[in-house]
């Protein structure tokens, strides 16, 4: 099947994306022609067992010659027109010989085989035509510019360009890479730095195009081109991360090639020389079309593909959506692990994780929680949330808040019980003459240093004391790295835009030594990049926009699928639906077996199929026993890659790993 990858975004191109291509029609037009003629093969088959007549079972067996063969046999008489040769045309001329001689049903088996895998490879090859079309949709489609006199003029964001100044109201997306002139605001930029909480902005900081602003307005100077911003990089680096697979494409093609050549060759002499030596016409045609159909490569197919397939099935079952069997293979490959921390190592929800009131002078936990949870409740920041949902958990009772303000990156102000409480940063909050400011600040640095996000709390302008706040280890996460060190041999690698002491107290705790923190998009994908350079195959675990490069670029990207990016899961080769991250050493031990099984079959195949031939060759294989040797070595084939269907080869995989 041909292999298509991702267009690059032109450096005037605008955010927004382009029509799905028509590729992805045809391959759900070749999906239903293959339904259709595996339906009417398995009705003509029913019909034929049972006795009905020939005309009701034949018309049934011409449906699946039809619409399974037509697609293949086109393609085959186009490449013939280019001078090529594959196998699928092959396939084509062996079941209609099979017919010609009477076999009509094997000549339908070969066409139905044939149908279905192509419509599979060719439904995961169009998947990735649009994988970049969710990370176009974040990046606005105009913006506001601001003009010399300070008028304001709505303008497509493809027009935009270095040096224009641009105005970001609350809750907008940024509509440009820049820097922050006038104004501050905190910024939702895990899209593209991975990073789970917000992050303060002012003046001379830089902002990315598609991140979402919070409740500040920025005047931004606009300092890269659209098709230069962080975003249109990630595009291009998914499209060439996916044009890298292409190779192995073109390797499969060559290999198919020779074998159909040779294998026409081969035919062609089978019929020739028995003639030369004086044989009739009918008897060598027959000897000729024997050895098309003992030839013919119908087994080795289901040696593969069954494994597989009956793998991608299980897997499903159990949460685990597996895109192809290419990608099932792949899973049995890896040999290193390279896990992000937000929402794939972790939970993704900041939790109140500690709190802290000044010794001796300072309220109650549960009094200092009510007061911080009281003033933050109008509020619908993401820390703000985390200190309800807290207070809610321990049953406090919150008073109504009067006079709100919110200021951003700084914190909110609220009335609380005839009290002012104040909550925010502790760096905005705390000035020269506030009381206890030496003790508050050794609470913040104690919560820092192990990775928490510190907010004050002021009640009257006075400390009442400090909320730590972070992201929570998921709770197989522990069990996971385990499984996955014995798995390869190798402790996973954490990659992550978050700071480098949240993600080394997660990895601490998760048992992981090897950890790239703060890393951008591209970072991920050359730290990706570097490990297949030292000769491993890495599989890469996220759930962000900002991981779906290095998801592209990985020899293998599975993606958290309850709370991942509509970029991530179109990217991944495998989506995690249940959002169980245990389930990631469980689907490559299944894919280890089904590679086993795989070996299995291409030997039993190799036999058969070997066997046969020299038969037909050296004495005179009569055409039933022939028929009767390939379609016994598929249905053994066959069914020995179905035994991955039942449920205890996952309770053996997910047993293995779990021990």
């Amino acid at each position: 099947m041909p292999v298509t990858t991702l267009e690059r975004p032109s450096r005037t191109a605008g955010a927004r994306p382009a029509a799905p291509r028509r590729t992805r029609v045809f391959a759900l037009a070749e999906a239903r022609w293959a339904a259709i003629a595996t339906v009417a093969f398995l009705v003509a088959l029913a019909l034929q067992l049972t006795g009905a007549p020939s005309w009701a079972w034949g018309a049934l067996y011409a449906v699946a010659y039809l619409t399974g063969g037509w697609e293949p046999a086109w393609a085959g008489l186009q490449a013939l027109r280019d001078r090529t040769l594959d196998v699928d045309l092959l396939m084509i001329v062996a079941a209609l010989g099979a017919a010609a001689l009477g076999q009509v049903m094997d000549g339908a088996l070969l066409i139905v085989i044939f149908a279905t895998s192509g419509a599979l490879e060719a439904l995961a090859t169009a998947r990735t035509q649009d994988s970049v079309r969710g990370l176009l949709d974040l990046a606005p489609a105009t913006a506001t510019r601001l003009a010399d006199d300070g008028e304001e003029q709505s303008v497509p964001t493809a027009g935009l360009v270095v040096g224009d100044t641009i105005l970001v109201r609350p809750g907008e997306r940024v509509g440009a890479d820049g820097r922050v002139l006038a104004g501050a605001s905190e910024v939702d930029q895990a899209t593209i730095t991975g990073e789970p909480l917000p992050v303060a902005k002012e003046p001379g900081d830089e902002v990315f195009a598609g991140t979402l602003n919070g409740l500040g307005a920025l005047r931004v100077k606009v300092e890269r081109d659209a098709g230069d911003s962080v975003i249109a990089r990630i595009v291009a680096m998914v499209a060439e991360a996916s044009e890298t697979k292409a190779p192995t494409q073109l390797f499969i093609e060559k290999v198919e090639q020779r074998y159909s050549v040779g294998l026409v060759a081969v035919t062609l002499a089978v019929f020739a020389v028995p003639l030369m030596l004086g044989a009739g016409l009918a008897g060598a045609l027959l000897r000729a079309m024997t050895f098309m159909i003992v030839a013919s490569p119908c087994a080795v197919v289901l040696a593969t593909m069954p494994p597989l397939l009956s793998a991608i099935a299980n897997a499903g079952r159990h949460g685990v959506l597996v895109k192809s069997a290419v990608v099932m293979e792949r899973l049995g490959q890896v040999d290193a692990v390279a896990l992000d921390k937000t929402g794939t190592l972790t939970e993704g929800t900041p939790r109140v994780t500690a709190i802290r009131p000044p010794a001796g002078a300072g309220p109650a936990e549960e009094a200092l929680l009510t007061w911080a949870a009281a003033a933050e409740h109008p509020s619908e920041h993401p820390l703000a949330r985390a200190i309800v949902d807290a207070a809610r958990n321990r049953g406090c009772a919150l008073p109504a808040a009067e006079e709100f303000t919110a200021s951003p990156g700084t914190g909110v102000r609220a009335r609380v019980g005839g009290a002012w409480i104040e909550v925010g940063a502790p760096a905005r909050l705390m000035t020269e003459g506030t009381p206890m400011a030496t003790e508050v600040a050794e609470l913040v640095t104690e919560l820092e240093d192990v990775g928490h996000t510190a907010v004050l709390v002021l009640r009257d302008g006075v400390p009442a004391g400090v909320l730590g706040i972070a992201d929570r280890l998921r709770p197989d996460a522990v069990a996971t790295v385990a499984a996955l060190r014995a798995l390869t041999g190798r402790t996973p690698m954490l990659v992550t835009g978050d700071n480098p002491r949240a993600a080394g107290r997660l990895a601490e705790e998760a048992g992981i030594a090897d950890v790239r923190a703060g890393l951008l998009p591209q970072d991920k994908v050359d730290a990706v990049r570097g490990e297949e350079r030292a000769g491993r195959k890495v599989l890469v675990v996220g759930d962000g926009v900002n991981d779906a490069p290095a998801l592209a670029a990985a020899h293998t990207g599975v993606a958290m699928g309850r709370a991942g990016s509509d970029l991530a899961l179109q990217t991944a080769d495998a989506v995690i639906v249940r959002d169980e991250l245990a389930t990631v050493p469980a689907v490559m031990t299944l894919s280890r077996a089904a590679r086993r099984l795989v070996v299995q079959n291409l030997v039993i195949a190799s036999v058969f199929i070997s066997g046969l031939v020299l038969w037909d060759l050296v004495g005179e294989l009569p055409l039933p026993l022939g028929v009767l040797g390939h379609e016994g070595s598929t249905v053994i084939v066959g069914l020995n890659g179905l035994r991955l269907l039942r449920e205890a080869a996952w309770r053996r995989a997910a047993g293995r790993t779990a021990g």
